[in-house]
């Protein structure tokens, strides 16, 4: 059995919105726009982990951001960011985009490919607000080593383990596991794609591992400083 540190969410526990009509499902694993839990508004920095799926043609139209850091991780498809800064990019599986809305952002995401797209956002809240936007894209995210998002005290890991192979997770007060494809197992709970796990550790040990369940396992770890 899992302590009371892991508080474990199921995929298909996560609130359902979006606008289906549009071909916009979305699944969010916090409060989230006209959903609100007051028992689930965020978990270290993170205040937001959306599962975003998008037909062929669909997509966000152009709206503004500030104040927050925004993580865009592509599942399966292609994303196609633009913005007010003249910058159009294209996102595939593997690469990582990260936008600090700073004072403010205007942009636009959608899926300009024939594939149907899933795609991960995220938001952290940064310890300071305002300052100027940034703007990076890391293609081919390796495996094992970390993504710092220093505004928001938050670093990520994108763990790529054979199957049966252990994880260890960070020593820090906050962890988020993400199953972003395949399954691991935390002590007798098994995590299946889009399940995912908040681990509060106060120093105590030991520290769950994860173990790998099937090959083409891909797991988000973030880690907090708070």
């Amino acid at each position: 059995m899992l302590d009371e540190r892991v508080r474990v969410q199921r995929g298909s526990d996560r609130h359902r919105g979006g606008e289906p009509g549009e071909g916009i499902d979305s699944r969010y694993a916090f409060s989230f726009g006209g959903h609100y839990d007051p028992e689930n508004v965020r978990f270290g920095s993170l205040v937001a982990c959306n599962e975003e799926r998008l037909a062929p043609g669909s997509g966000f139209a152009e709206h503004p951001h500030r104040d927050v850091e925004l993580i865009s991780w592509v599942l399966a498809g292609e994303l196609t960011h633009r913005d007010a800064a003249g910058r159009t990019v294209t996102l595939r599986p593997g690469d990582l985009q990260h936008q600090s809305a700073g004072a403010g952002i205007r942009h636009t995401e959608r899926n300009a490919g024939a594939a149907p797209l899933r795609f991960l956002q995220l938001w952290l809240e940064p310890a300071t607000a305002g300052g100027e936007p940034r703007y990076t894209v890391v293609r081919s995210v390796a495996d094992g080593e970390p993504y710092e998002v220093p505004a928001a005290g938050a670093r990520l890991w994108v763990r790529r383990p054979a199957a049966g192979e252990r994880v260890g997770l960070p020593p820090a007060p906050r962890v988020y596991l993400h199953v972003a494809a395949g399954a691991v197992r935390l002590g007798e709970t098994v995590l299946a794609e889009g399940d995912a796990a908040r681990i509060t550790d106060p120093g105590r040990a030991p520290q769950p591992v994860a173990v790998a369940g099937a090959a083409g396992t891909e797991l988000l770890i973030w880690e907090f400083d708070g």
